[in-house]
């Protein structure tokens, strides 16, 4: 008797459609900084998972930890977060758990960085030296763009740095796989300066769970300036060898 681990997968159709499908699902997904009210149904939802949770991972681990609010639950976090945020002393006694970004930045990175934050606050009428309008948008993070769904991902602790390697691919399936049902997501790292307060809500043990990151899903506002937003990619000249 064969093993069902050890059965041949049939035959995968390549088709002119299937693969528009997929490269426009990949391609057409941005980061959205605006969102309806309009409720997702917990069965999108859940699909969307089902079908993200095919992302490789090291020997199989699947480290991942999804957890989804909406309704009062992501409210009350909301309200938690921004009041950290809020707090005159938030930049020092919040800090992230592990270094998203370099501790200092060279071009052309920071060059990137600065254009995107700028193209940003270039369409939503934000000068350079408008701090509180930035802190304002900024703080739009903690309430997930009002996107009537967040996303909290965490990991254990005991797991290694490969594991976080398996979630970025995991992610990425998660907003692909959004885009196919025409929703919209937000990957989101601002969360992570917050994480105390994040795992606090969510009543995880600190000391068994780390956050990885959050991430809005719904439907993106058509007529929001902010969704406009299309970032540049660079020539694949500029970061591919071939090797013959």
């Amino acid at each position: 008797m064969t093993h069902p681990a050890s059965q041949a997968r049939a035959p995968f159709p390549v088709t002119a459609e299937g693969v528009a499908a997929v490269d426009h699902a990949i391609t057409s997904r941005r980061s959205i900084r605006r969102f309806l009210p309009t409720p997702v149904p917990r069965s999108d939802i859940e699909d969307i998972l089902r079908v993200a949770s095919r992302a490789p991972s090291g020997t199989n681990t699947q480290p991942w930890q999804v957890h989804v609010l909406t309704g009062a639950a992501k409210q009350s976090l909301v309200d938690q977060v921004l009041a950290a945020a809020m707090q005159s002393d938030a930049s020092t006694r919040y800090q992230e758990q592990y270094d998203y970004y370099p501790a200092q930045w060279v071009s052309p990175y920071i060059d990137r960085r600065r254009q995107v934050g700028w193209d940003l606050y270039g369409l939503l009428g934000i000068g350079k030296g408008d701090k509180l309008a930035m802190q304002m948008q900024q703080a739009r993070n903690f309430m997930f763009f009002d996107a009537p769904v967040g996303l909290i991902f965490t990991i254990e602790r005991v797991m290694g740095r490969g594991s976080l390697l398996d979630y970025g691919m995991f992610l990425q399936s998660i907003m692909v796989a959004a885009r196919a049902r025409g929703l919209d997501t937000c990957p989101q790292a601002a969360w992570n300066h917050f994480h105390a307060v994040v795992l606090n809500a969510l009543q995880l043990d600190p000391e068994r769970h780390m956050m990885v990151c959050g991430m809005a899903l719904g439907h993106a506002d058509p007529d929001a300036i902010e969704n406009t937003l299309l970032t540049q990619r660079e020539p694949l000249d500029s970061f591919v060898r071939f090797l013959d």
